[in-house]
């Protein structure tokens, strides 16, 4: 405790307007106002006073950043969100997209066409063809992670063809569809592999879901339930698709905020021209 000399002499000299207290020696040379701005935190002694310590603290509580829906569960699920509400209602219960084109409808409402299912799976064959040459060519590092993943559906569908022209159809060339998104395709993977990424995951993985939907119902209507090779998979696909995920979500990683939202946002034109395409089966 403080001496009452100690205190004494303390009041008399906060009494005197005129006296300007000298620094201690023991106080740091580099301890200038200017600090109070910067630092969370000061605590110190003022000169000659009792060990009573006064604290200066400027607030510094963070907001948390908000999270993006899926982002807790790795990158994946962000763009399975992103492209679940562009679905409609009728293609799924997460879809908020209205009801304005033929394919948009639930494909229990389909009238498909040989002619029209002909078109779609050369305009898709050619897509698969840029993506899987795309990724063998791996103008980008992260590219070569998706070689061989089980996935790829150009050996399938060329299989698919060749059964069709063995049963006497003519196989049509590709259309304005298919070679106006393999173009697209092949301009973005060397400049934008964020954009390139998203197209990849949304291809593969939607032909594993709703398009396996898609091949069973045209399959029951004019193929007489015959299942085309473009809907089988060597392996288990359930593990193939997790494998792929694990690859997607370890590629994000290194991705910034703002990457990760541009890659989100090539989602619409991924739908615009895959959608363009799945129209022809009902030309």
């Amino acid at each position: 405790m403080a001496s009452l000399t100690s205190i004494s002499q303390s009041h008399t000299l906060l009494k005197k307007p005129n006296f300007t207290p000298s620094i201690p020696h023991n106080l740091s040379s580099s301890f200038t106002p200017r600090d109070f701005l910067f630092s969370k935190t000061q605590s110190f002694k003022l000169p000659q006073m009792a060990s009573r310590s006064y604290v200066v603290s400027a607030s510094t509580t963070e907001t948390p950043r908000k999270r993006y829906p899926g982002e807790a569960k790795g990158f994946v699920e962000e763009m399975r969100f992103v492209a679940m509400k562009l679905h409609t209602k009728e293609q799924a219960k997460e879809g908020e997209k209205e009801v304005k084109q033929p394919e948009e409808h639930s494909v229990r409402k389909w009238e498909p066409s040989i002619d029209g299912y002909l078109k779609f799976l050369v305009d898709s064959k050619l897509v698969y063809d840029t993506l899987e040459s795309i990724i063998d060519k791996a103008a980008f590092p992260i590219y070569a992670e998706f070689r061989n993943t089980g996935l790829e559906r150009s050996e399938k569908l060329a299989k698919d063809l060749r059964w069709f022209e063995e049963q006497g159809y003519a196989i049509p060339k590709p259309s304005s569809p298919g070679i106006t998104y393999a173009e697209y395709l092949k301009e973005i993977s060397d400049k934008d592999p964020q954009a390139f990424i998203c197209h990849f995951y949304n291809t593969y993985f939607a032909h594993s879901a709703g398009g396996r939907m898609i091949g069973k119902k045209v399959a029951q209507q004019i193929l007489n339930n015959r299942e085309l090779e473009f809907y089988k998979w060597d392996g288990d696909l359930s593990q193939l698709l997790q494998n792929v995920r694990v690859k997607l979500n370890k590629v994000a990683e290194s991705w910034t905020r703002d990457e990760k939202n541009h890659c989100l946002e090539e989602t619409e034109k991924s739908f615009k021209h895959s959608g363009e395409i799945l129209r022809l089966i009902l030309s």
